[in-house]
């Protein structure tokens, strides 16, 4: 008698994305906020912009994943706040254009579908949604055993975010002069993850158990310390001071992404010597004889986003900034130039 052939047998497990789907509504559940209609489980997420609240609302949106950065949760087999980053770095990058994040959509794409770790997952988007203030309204989770290993997966994300037109923050007025301020990062956060295994795993030889004392901590835990979000500082601020611009700090580090928001004309002198960056950039910088400038360019190197502004507004931002929660540092300044950034001592 011929075999008879089935979807679960093929590799795909409805019954386990149903078992998921359950145990992952309470998590979704607790991210509801004002304008989300509907619940989980259909076709599309269903949000209602309140157009009362808006004279002239404009939409903005952002997507991206966390790169190999996945590679160290597999490593320590702990699954639970690489979706913080996932989030973070969805929302961090609409945050920048002024916009508070209203939704959040995930994808989850695996070999095999794993209920319980795919569970730890959603908990860490959950929070992240949390944190930044916006509302887990949907998803996708796709068992794909040809493309990915059983016990492996990848993540991307997606947010919208709206901003009234007139208070849109694009770095067109910022002049020579401005302030910039630094905020700190919590570490490596979801970038240059690619270059810290080679040197850390392949290089060095290290296992993510060890312990390294200057870090207080194991390289994994280090390694897998989540990503800041933002959000609610940057919208707190933008009540009281005049951002005229803020770059989100991820790959292409302080080197690539300050220009992003520079107008023709201006450049940004940084002093380095003007604040800590984390023990764990000079270790890889030591460990992979890597040049500084490379350094610059490939990390956030304890820097996770920038806000520029009136000189005249800078230490009472600063302030403002630390009790937000903030640790942030006057890091350099805007000057005549190229649309490019300079690190000078100092």
């Amino acid at each position: 008698m011929t075999e008879r052939i089935t979807y679960k047998k093929a590799g795909v497990d409805i019954d386990a994305g149903n078992e998921f789907v359950r145990l992952i509504r309470p998590l979704v559940d607790g991210t509801r906020r004002d304008g989300v209609l509907g619940g989980i489980g259909g076709f599309g997420g269903l949000f209602q912009l309140d157009i009362k609240k808006y004279k002239d609302p404009v939409l903005v949106s952002g997507t991206d994943g966390v790169g190999t950065k996945l590679k160290i949760a597999f490593m320590m087999d702990k699954h639970d706040t690489i979706g913080i980053d996932l989030v973070a770095m969805c929302v961090n990058d609409i945050v920048v254009c002024g916009a508070e994040p209203l939704f959040f959509l995930d994808y989850i794409a695996t070999g095999r579908l794993h209920p319980p770790m795919c569970v730890d997952v959603v908990k860490g988007i959950a929070e992240g949604c949390r944190l930044a203030g916006c509302a887990l309204i949907g998803g996708e989770t796709a068992e794909m055993p040809s493309i990915y290993q059983d016990a492996e997966y990848d993540l991307a994300g997606f947010s919208v975010g709206v901003v009234e037109k007139d208070k849109v923050i694009d770095g067109r007025r910022i002049k020579p002069g401005d302030k910039v301020i630094g905020l700190a990062s919590s570490g490596l956060h979801s970038n240059g993850y690619s270059l810290a295994r080679k040197v850390i795993i392949d290089k060095v030889g290290m296992k993510v158990s060890d312990r390294i004392d200057i870090l207080n901590k194991t390289i994994g835990e280090e390694l897998l310390t989540p990503t800041r979000i933002y959000v609610r500082t940057v919208l707190h601020m933008m009540q009281h001071f005049d951002i005229k611009g803020i770059a989100h700090i991820t790959g292409g580090g302080l080197t690539e992404n300050i220009p992003r928001v520079l107008p023709e004309g201006t450049k940004v002198l940084l002093y380095p010597g003007r604040w800590n960056a984390h023990a764990i950039f000079y270790l890889i910088e030591k460990w992979g004889n890597i040049e500084r400038d490379e350094m610059y360019r490939d990390f956030n190197m304890g820097i996770g986003m920038v806000m520029v502004l009136p000189e005249a507004q800078a230490e009472a931002a600063m302030g403002e900034l630390i009790k937000c929660g903030e640790e942030p540092c006057i890091i350099g300044e805007v000057a005549e130039g190229d649309r490019s950034v300079a690190y000078e001592k100092g």
